[in-house]
């Protein structure tokens, strides 16, 4: 059945409820009348017959049409109005039957205790016929004239204020329903509710009516992404990340850019590693296509992670996949950074020799290191000359100072030897003075040591500075 065909029987028994169709109901406190005259009498009455009865609503509408062109009194033209109504509406014809309507009201044939229902029923024929600013100005009559809407009558308030875009209203309307409700769900509610807090912009609002939503639809994947959605709206993308994360552990996200965005996510809020993980399964799956772009992304994931041993296979399939020398010079650092310093040397090498080296001068420095951490001192020189730059410039005066250190250590050990040579002959020198027997047997021998510490120490290469 129809929303019109419900409203139209809505109408047509709060119709009867309220101003009847008989003569019975004509008499008002403003009309001394009390009967039809035998002529119009009998056309009512056959009027009614035809409509009530017979369901004849043509004929019943020809009679009201006889009636209305003659002259009656108040009595005889309140009730052929209330039976013209009753009659329009069975006909359809809405418009006819608000006129017949109007005219009882403002000319006093509806008692003041039916006023309330009329305006009611007037705007639920204006609703049926889509009338709906027209509806709800005699909505807010009826309420006006005291009436108390009921559940169903608060929530036809919410929906006619949503559709003249009065949000607000709207918004308390449909509130009053779920405060009616209590504990009970109505899932039409709750997406009218979505769609008046998103309107109106209450976006703290709207994420509590969206929570209350997904417990009672935990599989629906649009009530997923208005959360998340909402929560962007309001820049709160950590909220964003964790419902995202929820619905990628559920499942619920499948192409390429929806799972990008979760590896995306976790790489923002420094989760590198499981953004890594994530992205390397995805791929592996085939739901993430394997091209250089997402590979680089990976290395650097676990670069960044400091897992280097898992960076490099990643990084050798990147340089595989075109990266050219610029993949094998991450490959040469993630290689350095491990201290794997045969590999570093061949990766940067190998970087060079290809071209497309965003740094060819810190790759000559990690090459003339490798080397330098494995005994090549001439070939790390090399290398770092060639670096031409003041990391190179640095390592030199590096080694150099390394080997002025360790030459004046040497030099060091010329020279103490022969100072405690020295030092030895001046002593036996005092003790000759007190007679041979004072003499030590070392002293026998001082001169021809003496000559011989003097003798290295003046021929050795490493003393030159302190000869000088």
């Amino acid at each position: 059945m129809g929303i019109r065909s419900v409203l139209k029987g809505a109408v047509i028994a709060g119709f009867l409820a309220s101003v009847g169709a008989t003569a019975a109901y004509a008499q008002t406190q403003a009309c001394e009348e009390t009967e039809f005259t035998s002529k119009t009498g009998q056309i009512y009455l056959d009027a009614e017959q035809a409509a009530m009865q017979d369901k004849d609503y043509n004929k019943a509408a020809g009679k009201m049409s006889q009636l209305k062109a003659m002259q009656l009194n108040c009595y005889e033209e309140g009730a052929v109005l209330k039976l013209s109504a009753y009659i329009n509406i069975q006909k359809g014809d809405r418009q006819a039957a608000i006129n017949d309507l109007l005219s009882a009201l403002n000319k006093g044939y509806i008692l003041e205790k039916d006023k309330a229902q009329t305006y009611y029923n007037i705007a639920q024929i204006y609703l049926q016929d889509e009338n709906v600013n027209k509806a709800l100005e005699y909505m807010q009559k009826w309420m006006q004239s005291g009436a108390t809407p009921d559940r169903t009558q608060k929530w036809q308030l919410a929906v006619l204020y949503q559709r003249v875009d009065n949000f607000k209203e709207a918004i308390r309307w449909a509130e009053q329903v779920r405060s009616d409700d209590g504990s009970k769900y109505d899932q039409q509610l709750y997406d009218l509710l979505i769609f008046l807090y998103n309107q109106s912009g209450d976006k703290a609002k709207l994420a509590s009516i969206l929570e209350t939503v997904l417990v009672h639809n935990p599989t629906e994947r649009k009530y997923w992404d208005a959360i998340a959605g909402n929560y962007f709206a309001s820049n709160e993308e950590r909220k964003a990340f964790e419902v995202q994360k929820a619905m990628y552990l559920a499942g619920m996200l499948k192409s390429e850019d929806e799972l990008m965005r979760i590896v995306n996510f976790y790489n923002r809020f420094n989760v590198p590693y499981r953004a890594a993980q994530i992205l390397e399964k995805e791929m592996n799956a085939g739901r993430i296509s394997r091209n250089l772009d997402h590979l680089e992304l990976l290395a650097n994931l676990y670069q960044v992670a400091r897992e280097n041993e898992k960076a490099i296979p990643v990084i050798r399939a990147a340089a595989d996949a075109g990266g050219g020398g610029a993949m094998y010079e991450r490959l040469g650092r993630s290689y350095a950074d491990l201290q794997k310093w045969k590999e570093t040397e061949e990766a940067m090498q190998k970087a060079l020799s290809m071209g497309g080296a965003k740094d060819p001068g810190n790759d000559w420095v990690a090459i003339g290191q490798s080397r330098y951490e494995r005994g090549d001192r001439d070939g790390a020189r090399e290398a770092f000359r060639k670096a031409n730059n003041r990391a190179g410039r640095s390592w030199l005066d590096f080694m150099q100072s390394e080997e002025d250190t360790k030459a004046a250590l040497k030099c060091f050990e010329f020279q103490s030897a022969m100072l405690n040579v020295q030092n030895e002959a001046k002593i036996c020198k005092r003790l000759s003075v007190l007679g041979p027997e004072n003499v030590t047997p070392n002293c026998k021998t001082v001169n021809e040591r003496l000559d011989a510490a003097e003798k290295a120490f003046n021929e050795a290469p490493v003393c030159a500075k302190q000869r000088s």
